[in-house]
């Protein structure tokens, strides 16, 4: 049986498209802010909300969701509010909502208390960036247990090794690393992408979406062609910061025509 974020996944190619994943900082600019922001995402295109709980030390994050993050860390976000931004988006809409957070958050509210609070709020799952699936056996178990996806990365420096491990571990997607390093918005995506793809599909990968890097509609239907779905981050809380939910609900719905283009 598919969960959430496969079917939703899986819908986006029966419509003919690659799916479009949205990230947004939880919290960012504020709570309510934070939820209206993701209901929009969804209702301008989003098949997926990817949300990061705010972090001291982010180490994958460019300068813009650093900036969102710390913001959000300062007016006082905390786990507890996650699981009420994952609830109240849920009761909202249907698109599925991911967590991508770093371990270390996970490690401090509790691994079982974490997926059974995440669970209960209607939350999906989690992507996981900074722990890989040989140490992750303790969260394996906990999301096996509470019925939570786990999104592992893989990247071009990945061997075949390495993406036999997170194919088997990984229940949702893959996430692609577009690129090696932070996040944040480039001209011009690596070709790397291409050929990793094709590598997890050789590997047997059913599910593949690409992220890092991505920003505009034109990059997005560029990964259409090859991915399963495409990861937007620093281009939509850009929009967010300087334009509002107004703003970002525009550059939603430009990426998910993207999305839809060269499929």
């Amino acid at each position: 049986m598919s969960s959430a974020v496969e079917a939703a996944i899986d819908a986006a190619k029966a419509d003919g498209r690659a799916a479009f994943i949205g990230y947004l900082p939880a919290g960012f600019p504020d709570f309510d802010t934070s939820l209206e922001a993701a209901v929009a995402l969804a209702e301008n295109g989003a098949d997926v909300i990817e949300l990061g709980p705010p972090y001291s030390d982010p180490v994958m994050d460019g300068p813009i969701i650093q900036e969102a993050t710390n913001a959000a860390l300062a007016a006082g976000f905390r786990t507890p509010d996650l699981f009420r931004l994952v609830r109240a988006i849920t009761e909202r809409v249907s698109a599925p909502v991911l967590v991508m957070s770093y371990w270390n958050l996970v490690v401090q509210y509790g691994v079982d208390r974490y997926a059974d609070d995440l669970a209960a709020a209607g939350g999906a799952g989690l992507i996981t960036p900074d722990i890989t699936p040989d140490a992750a056996t303790e969260w394996i178990a906990a999301s096996d247990r509470a019925g939570l996806d786990r999104v592992f990365l893989a990247a071009p420096t990945s061997t075949d090794a390495r993406i036999d491990l997170i194919r088997d571990a990984s229940r949702g997607f893959v996430y692609t690393v577009s690129t090696m390093g932070i996040t944040g918005e480039r001209t011009e995506l690596d070709r790397a992408a291409r050929t990793l793809v094709a590598r997890l599909r050789d590997r047997g990968v059913a599910r593949a979406c690409v992220g890092i890097g991505i920003s505009t509609p034109e990059q997005v239907a560029s990964v259409a062609e090859y991915a399963d779905g495409a990861i937007v981050g620093t281009a939509l809380v850009r929009a967010l910061r300087d334009g509002g939910v107004a703003g970002l609900s525009a550059l939603a719905r430009d990426l998910a025509a993207g999305a839809r283009r060269s499929r």
